[in-house]
């Protein structure tokens, strides 16, 4: 199978680093790459020995996919143009500016028959990674993600900047519908809210409460899973999961980091054990979901987090948003 050739628009700090991690990526070759600035275009493809496109429409002649890493309110515009075009486009989060243009755009993907990946990164953190093999049913989830001020980013609500990653991430595991929204939210540094509260339920019963903040003196990404004879607790800072679980007493299967107790009431004695699943060595989550990308174009599968994922995040996100505003 010939080697995909795949681009890179956007050459930002998060742009530059799609490039380094596509010039690396197996089946792949960094065709081309493109900025508006013409001297970090250069500067990139030397770098990474790719060449320099003098335009979006040369970007576009010259490769099969696309790596879309420009500021959101250009994703509709620059993903919509590759896509009748037939080139498969991965896109940073959020997918597009408004629910709106998501919509659109994966209509517009489906008539065309060509697949969108969104750059929810956290899918692919450590922690997350090493839950695979687990069965993961949360009827209650707890999440917190708080960050120091950092200019970069507040033109957007702390939603779309940060919270967005959880929701997502909630989202895929729940596997249930949305019934209802709460939601509260302040502006304190920057014109939209710097601070958030969601709480959201779902139609099977789950609930998710999820705080935001970009105003904290410390940063913390955590996410607590409470679910039928199991709880989980995920570090995306540390790249860490913890998994506290019921097992019956002569489950021969189970080798838990450590063996908590017994409860004896009820039919079955069961055993209560401590599990910290192993990690995958050197995993770097950008470079493993842009891998994924290529995999999918070069195979013709479904990307794991697809133009649907990404637009239900985002109606969600919405959601909030408007409700903060009112």
């Amino acid at each position: 199978m010939e080697a995909l050739n795949v681009g890179v628009i956007g050459l930002g700090h998060l742009g530059s680093l799609h490039a380094k991690m596509l010039s690396t990526a197996e089946g792949a070759v960094l065709s081309a790459v493109y900025d508006l600035n013409e001297a970090t275009t250069i500067r990139v493809a030397e770098e990474y020995n790719s060449r320099a496109a003098v335009s979006y429409d040369d970007l576009l002649d010259s490769v099969d996919a696309l790596s879309i890493a420009t500021p959101t309110s250009l994703h509709f515009d620059i993903a919509a143009e590759a896509i009748r075009r037939g080139k498969p486009v991965f896109l940073e989060k959020p997918i597009t500016e408004t629910v709106e243009q998501a919509r659109e755009l994966n209509a517009l993907a489906q008539t065309h028959g060509v697949p969108i990946q969104v750059g929810h990164i956290e899918r692919f953190n450590p922690a997350i990674v090493a839950l695979d093999g687990y069965s993961i049913a949360p009827l209650f989830v707890e999440s917190h993600r708080l960050a120091q001020f950092n200019p970069r980013g507040t033109d957007v609500a702390v939603v779309l900047d940060l919270m967005i990653h959880d929701i997502d991430i909630i989202l895929s595991l729940v596997h249930s519908e949305v019934e209802s929204i709460d939601a509260s939210g302040l502006a304190v540094v920057s014109d939209s809210a710097d601070i958030a509260n969601a709480r959201i339920k779902f139609v099977n019963g789950c609930v998710a409460n999820i705080t935001a903040s970009r105003i904290s003196q410390n940063r913390m990404r955590k996410m607590r899973l409470f679910q039928k004879n199991a709880y989980i607790s995920i570090d995306f800072q540390q790249g860490l999961a913890e998994v506290f679980r019921l097992v019956d007493a002569d489950d021969t299967e189970v080798s838990p980091t450590y063996m908590l107790g017994m409860i004896e009431q009820g039919k079955n004695k069961r055993n209560i054990v401590f599990e910290q699943p192993p990690v995958p060595q050197n995993h770097n989550p950008l470079r493993h979901e842009l891998q994924l990308f290529v995999n999918a174009v070069r195979n013709g599968t479904q990307p794991v987090v697809d133009g649907y994922a990404g637009q239900q995040a985002l109606e969600v996100a919405e959601e909030i948003v408007r409700m903060i505003q009112v």
